[in-house]
């Protein structure tokens, strides 16, 4: 897993260290040794932590003129234990929505697990996004299906092109432009 590094094609447009309105400005990362771990394996040091013992997150690109951010994470997603989207409501979610934020694409690609407790805090998400939306891309089969037997995916889109959406090789605007027409498809 120390091998995962978050996305960074995109670091010549956005760094969320760098960026005054982000949670995670100014940050210091390590650049010679593995400080985060989940479980016993060691992972990427630039990964930032939010408060999750088992979720790391990056935020890869934020646009507040367009009001949109893209956020990728890493690890197991524990709602249930460590209650970690409530972590990540008030930690970093408030904080991006008090900047204006109210659409945030959640790649889930190296999100390995996913265990549930109740859907208050995604539906506090999905209040406070008001005109906005909340898509997950790229979240594997059985962590999407643990999401839809907790009725989360009433507040998170998942599904359709966006289970298996190639973005990489895209621009952000391009990303985000590409997930958006996903969602007023199905609004139609």
């Amino acid at each position: 897993m120390h091998e995962i590094e978050p996305f960074y094609r995109w670091r010549d447009d956005y760094i969320a260290s760098e960026d005054e309105r982000s949670p995670f400005f100014e940050t210091q990362y390590s650049e010679f040794e593995f400080d985060k771990q989940i479980y016993n394996y060691l992972i990427h040091p630039q990964w930032d932590f939010f408060g999750s013992q088992t979720l790391y997150m990056k935020v890869i690109y934020a646009d507040y003129d367009k009001g949109f951010a893209i956020i990728e994470f890493i690890g197991e997603w524990n709602d249930a234990i460590n209650n970690d989207i409530m972590t990540l409501k008030r930690e970093i979610l408030e904080l991006m929505i008090d900047e204006g934020l109210n659409k945030f694409i959640l790649v889930g690609e190296n999100v390995l697990n996913f265990h549930s407790s109740d859907d208050l805090y995604y539906e506090e998400w999905f209040q406070d996004v008001e005109d906005g939306w909340i898509a997950g891309v790229n979240f594997r089969d059985h962590v999407i299906d643990e999401f839809k037997r907790n009725n989360i995916d009433y507040y998170i889109n998942f599904g359709g092109a966006l289970d298996d959406m190639i973005w990489r090789n895209l621009a952000p605007i391009q990303f985000f432009r590409k997930v958006e027409e996903q969602l007023i498809k199905r609004l139609n």
